[in-house]
């Protein structure tokens, strides 16, 4: 998954997602690689924490090549749900990335280990609860407002994290380079003079809105074969 991945981008991903009318299920605001750059592409492995690392370490029996760990800490503040030694553990099951609705630790390590891990940040104390588990703690993990499965690919990279229904990817990624391949186009006019109000035939839709003030820029990019926006 990460090799089909690789020419592409969440941006391009999300506007994919639009451009079929698949649903949006991105992570919230602000998650980062530990190391800019990093990039992941996986199926979901789903696992919600409840202050003790075994859960991860169960989930890990799971794991199939190329998985990435999805972990639910409930976008906790308080503490760190992952540091070195489990993601070290991690790497040894297969698993090709880490994504985090939470806060990691160990930053030195990870960034030394090489895994990609994405999270909310840094933090020194990790967890001292030890909560009840819920009975589909290996099986589902809330992220922001979604539910990820195992039916679910993950996609991340210096933008963000996205989650698209497996059934779904192969058609998300052709439009996906369909659209970076309109995109890079439309960058290599812009850089030889030709600007985007042109290529966009921006005159056009202007006098287009003039005479149907509910046209708008997204119909007339569809109708001139454009993107940009989706």
């Amino acid at each position: 998954m990460l090799k089909k991945f690789e020419d592409l981008s969440t941006p391009l991903v999300a506007d994919a997602c639009v451009r079929l009318g698949e649903p949006l299920r991105s992570a919230p605001t602000g998650i980062l690689p530990v190391v800019a750059g990093q990039r992941v592409a996986g199926r979901a492995l789903p696992v919600r924490h409840y202050g003790s690392v075994d859960v991860f370490l169960e989930a890990f029996t799971l794991a199939e090549p190329g998985d990435v760990l999805v972990i639910d800490n409930a976008g906790r503040h308080d503490e760190a749900c992952i540091g070195d030694l489990a993601v070290l553990e991690a790497e040894a099951a297969g698993v090709t990335g880490v994504v985090v609705w939470g806060l990691h630790r160990d930053t030195p390590d990870l960034v030394e280990i090489g895994l990609p891990v994405f999270s909310y940040g840094r933090h020194a104390p990790g967890p001292v609860r030890l909560d009840p588990r819920d009975p589909d703690a290996l099986t589902t993990a809330r992220f922001g407002e979604q539910e990820v499965t195992v039916g679910d690919v993950v996609f991340a990279d210096d933008d963000g994290v996205l989650f698209v229904a497996a059934a779904r990817v192969d058609a998300v990624l052709d439009v996906a380079r369909t659209l970076f391949s309109t995109e890079r186009d439309q960058a290599r006019r812009i850089r030889a003079g030709e600007t985007l109000r042109t290529q966009t035939r921006f005159d056009a839709y202007l006098a287009g809105r003039a005479e149907d003030p509910s046209y708008t820029f997204r119909q007339h990019l569809r109708r001139i074969g454009g993107a940009i926006e989706e």
